[in-house]
């Protein structure tokens, strides 16, 4: 039998189950990966925005990491939603000292506009997470919430960019969902230390349906770089199941329903 790659997420719970850890869960089994999970906050919401949030205590997030990590190899990890500081320090006293590829995807707003971090959590996962992601992914709000400036042109997304490589990780994506501007394509910009900036471009999917896109990205560079992709290939590949959730996303219930993360499995 092939080997399967073991990836991680560490993040919050969709109680819809459109976004946070069962949608990075459905990306990792669709990408043919084995998918585990510490789970750093518990969210009631479903299409039409979050009702509620309950966060474990640090302890027990390390906890459940500990456990994770003495029972298996991880191949790759990705965050998601980390809510407050001291959850945030928990995972980086234990990550600080593996060596996995990690993804940092810094959740801090749901698409319904609700708060997803405290704010005193935005200063230390700069200090504490930046510095040991291989990937940094913020849509365009979160780029200029940890970078200190506005984005408004193409200039703009690049110094951004290099702001964020200069707080310590060693790879960004500037997501483009959040930027106006061209119908046609959405522009993501992977900027690495030492290299000129990359612009990769998927087709515009016109849908209301896009609940959970940011984590369902970041869990699947995270999957393709346990199989062994190099990043930019990752970040494509990723990008490409993404485009295709969204051609064929769907609405379960009411409100804003997600990506479809079946839709590989039911073209084949």
């Amino acid at each position: 039998m092939q080997k399967i790659p073991n990836v991680l997420t560490i993040a919050g719970s969709d109680s819809g189950g459109g976004a946070g850890i069962q949608a990075d869960l459905k990306t990792m089994t669709m990408m043919r990966t084995f998918g585990m999970s510490v789970i750093t906050a518990l969210t009631a919401q479903n299409g039409l925005g979050v009702t509620g949030i309950h966060a474990p205590e640090p302890e027990f997030v390390a906890l459940q990491l500990n456990t994770v990590l003495e029972g298996f190899p991880v191949n790759a990890a990705k965050t998601g939603m980390m809510f407050n500081s001291g959850i945030i320090n928990a995972v980086a006293d234990i990550l600080d000292a593996q060596t996995f590829p990690l993804v940092v995807d810094p959740v801090c707003v749901s698409t319904s506009g609700h708060k997803l971090m405290e704010d005193e959590g935005i200063a230390t996962l700069r200090e504490r997470l930046m510095p040991r992601a291989d990937l940094f992914t913020p849509n365009r709000p979160e780029a200029e919430l940890f970078s200190g400036m506005t984005i408004k042109t193409e200039d703009d997304i690049i110094e951004a960019g290099e702001r964020l490589l200069k707080s310590g990780a060693r790879a960004v994506l500037m997501k483009g969902g959040h930027c106006e501007g061209n119908p046609v394509f959405v522009t993501d910009w992977l900027l690495e230390k030492g290299c000129e900036p990359v612009a990769l471009r998927q087709p515009h999917v016109d849908t209301q349906n896009s609940h959970g896109t940011g984590c369902t990205l970041s869990a699947g560079i995270a999957a393709q770089i346990a199989l062994g992709m190099p990043l930019r290939v990752a970040v494509t590949r990723a990008q490409e199941f993404l485009n295709l959730a969204l051609r064929h996303s769907f609405a379960p219930g009411k409100g804003h329903g997600p990506c479809n993360h079946m839709a590989a499995l039911m073209q084949r």
